[in-house]
This record gives structure tokens, sequence and C-alpha cells, in this order.
């Protein structure tokens, strides 16, 4: 794996630790597939969860790198989200869709790898708490 895959993979991490993703898995697909190197796994608590993820790790890399995925399929069915970005492709499932399609099991003669995910994201949104009459207050500055 080159390193502008180690850095768009730790960039997506972060986006999906953002988003409460669950579950990363990263297999290698290389020496089975010639269009991709690695697939990323991650998984959502719910279906509405699934597009949240998608989004946030889309939006990091986009930050991170100034690039969007060449092909994004299943945005809008919401329980599995693609996004091909050539040699790393992100998958975002639903739990039961990642146990009904079970990938780790289709591609087990192929080096999986279990990742954790980052406990606090750098570049995440920090946002103040404020009141409600310190949001007037502000407003009117």
């Amino acid at each position: 794996m080159d390193v502008q895959s180690k850095d768009l993979i730790s960039s997506a991490l972060r986006g999906a630790a953002n988003k409460l993703a669950q579950d990363p898995v990263l297999i290698d697909v290389s020496q089975r597939l010639g269009i991709a190197e690695s697939f990323l796994l991650v998984s959502a608590p719910s279906s509405r969860q699934v597009h949240a993820i998608a989004e946030g790790i889309m939006d990091e890399i986009g930050r991170d790198y100034h690039i969007v995925p060449q092909r994004i399929e299943g945005r809008s069915e919401g329980t599995w989200v693609l996004a091909d970005y050539g040699d790393v492709v992100i998958h975002v499932m639903s739990q039961e869709d990642r146990e009904f399609y079970a990938l780790e099991r289709l591609w087990s003669d192929q080096t999986i790898t279990r990742l954790e995910l980052p406990d606090v994201a750098p570049g995440a949104a920090v946002r103040r708490v404020m009141s409600p009459s310190q949001v007037i207050e502000e407003m009117g500055e």
C-alpha cells in the first residue's frame, strides 16, 4: 500500500469516527483485483447513520486532499454506500447488511486487518455551547 492510500484511509477513519462508525476493517484485495488495492469497511448502527458516516468520510477526505470519489453507489438506498477512490474503495454498511453480505468471509483468503477508530478526530468541528441569552447577545454584536 503506498503512502497516499494510507493517508486516505487515515482520513476516512477520522471522518468515520466523527459520525460514530463501528468495526472498521481493511481488506487487502490487491492480489485478486487489478482495479483496487484495499477495501475499507465500516458499520453503521442504523440505516440513517449509513448516510451520515459516508458523508463524513467523503467530507474529511475532501478537506484533507481536495478529491472526491470516482464513483459513489447506494447513496439513496441508505443501507450500503460505496465510495470508490481508485486504490481504496470504502464501504459504509448497516450492521444488518454487513452481516448478510459478509464481505470479510467472501475475502477471507486475503489479508484482513481490524482497525481502531481514532478517539478524538482531528479537525472535528468543535462548537461552543451557549445559552439562549448568549446566542442573542452574540447576534447583537
